[in-house]
C-alpha cells in the first residue's frame, strides 16, 4: 500500500504519479489487483492523506521478488524521483470477507 500525502502542487502531483510512477508500477511482476483510492476526508475534516495506491500479490514473498525486480526497482526510484517527501509505503496482509 502506498499512501501519499496531500502535496502543495496537485496537478503536478497527479501528472507525475500517473505519467511516471503508475505506469511502471502496474506492471510489476506477479501484480494480481490494483486499488486506487482519493481521499475525500475524515471524521474529523480534512484529511492529510491524498492518494491510497494498492498493489495486491499471491503473499509476501511474490510480493518480495516483484520490489526485487528491474520494474520493482524502477518503480521505487521512479516514486523517489517525484515523491519522497509524500510517501509512506505499507506492506500489508488484507483479510477479506463476503457480507
Amino acid at each position: 500500500m502506498v499512501l501519499f500525502r496531500k502535496p502543495d502542487d496537485p496537478a503536478r502531483f497527479e501528472a507525475q504519479w500517473s505519467e511516471e510512477f503508475v505506469p511502471l508500477g502496474e506492471k510489476l511482476p506477479g501484480l494480481r489487483r490494483v486499488s486506487v483510492g482519493r481521499v475525500q476526508s475524515g471524521p474529523e475534516g480534512p484529511s492529510d492523506v491524498h492518494l491510497i495506491h494498492e498493489f495486491y500479490f499471491d503473499d509476501a514473498a511474490a510480493l518480495s521478488r516483484a520490489l526485487t525486480s528491474p520494474e520493482g526497482q524502477a518503480a521505487g526510484r521512479a516514486l523517489m524521483a517525484f515523491a519522497s517527501d509524500l510517501v509512506t509505503v505499507c506492506y500489508v496482509d488484507h483479510h477479506e470477507e463476503r457480507r
